[in-house]
């Protein structure tokens, strides 16, 4: 790591980046702000925004899960519990009648209550309150490297599976038609989404980490044309918002998450009016 922050401190020689926790924020910003772009696209395109926000917010029953049953990273029992989640959800929207918004929501109401009911019960629930807002400043190296790690996941089922998924987020029953096996490209997307959700929200936060997700994509959508445009759009706004907002939380004083959701709105009120421009020019 002494490298990099060498590299650092010469390639961008700002006040900012001077302590050591802001260099290894930007380094986490640098690896999920593409995370997030590339996630958030397929959320947007699936009109699943409300998914990732279930996911987001299932958090707090793993926490709950985990100091149950005395595990000591709590982050280990929220990634499997938002897993199994996300497997839920899908499984039931497969099969059953009733609309994705409703199945989403009777999961999420439902894990959330639980989730504060149980962390209540001991009388310690402000003790968990720092998953709310995240702080992205705290994050250590190792954290870094196992982020880094999820990047190189997402990017194996990106060229394994994006061609399928970019089918199924179409049209699901062309896809079908097709021989495409859409619940278990929807399971792999929700596993994974589920999977970076909750490793990342330590350091996010569950209140605004499906800002973080929806906001890039979303913006990228007014002005790209093409599938690939898009995609790219969407990590390079992303990667600019988290590094803007990151900037703007140390001059400011505030809270690392709702900064870059800020500068993320900024971007998105910035590509509506040029798409707006454009069709009344």
């Amino acid at each position: 790591m002494q490298l990099i922050y060498s590299f650092l401190d010469f390639a961008f020689p700002f006040e900012w980046l001077s302590p050591a926790f802001m260099k290894n924020a930007l380094i986490a910003i640098v690896i999920a702000g593409p995370l997030f772009g590339a996630l958030g696209t397929y959320v947007v395109s699936n009109r699943m925004s409300f998914f990732s926000d279930a996911i987001g917010h299932s958090a707090l029953t793993g926490i709950a899960i985990g100091v149950l049953f005395g595990i000591h990273d709590v982050t280990i029992s929220m990634v499997l519990f938002s897993m199994l989640l996300g497997f839920s959800i899908i499984m039931v929207k497969s099969k059953g009648k009733s609309s994705s918004d409703t199945i989403i929501g009777v999961f999420s109401s439902t894990s959330v209550a639980l989730g504060i009911v149980l962390l209540s019960a001991g009388g310690n629930f402000s003790k968990y309150q720092k998953y709310l807002v995240g702080d992205i400043l705290s994050i250590q190296p190792n954290e870094i490297l196992f982020l880094f790690f999820c990047a190189i996941a997402l990017l194996l089922v990106w060229i394994f599976f994006y061609n399928k998924m970019l089918i199924v987020s179409l049209h699901s029953s062309f896809a079908k038609s097709r021989g495409i096996k859409t619940v278990f490209i929807e399971q792999v997307f929700a596993l994974l989404t589920a999977a970076i959700v909750s490793v990342c929200i330590r350091w996010t936060g569950l209140l605004v980490i499906n800002s973080m997700l929806v906001l890039p994509a979303a913006s990228a959508r007014f002005v790209s044309r093409t599938s690939r445009r898009y995609l790219i759009v969407s990590e390079l706004i992303s990667l600019a918002g988290g590094i803007a907002g990151l900037c703007f939380s140390y001059y400011t004083g505030s809270a690392s998450g709702a900064s870059i959701v800020l500068v993320n709105s900024a971007f998105f009120l910035i590509c509506f009016i040029i798409s707006f421009l454009k069709k009344n020019s």
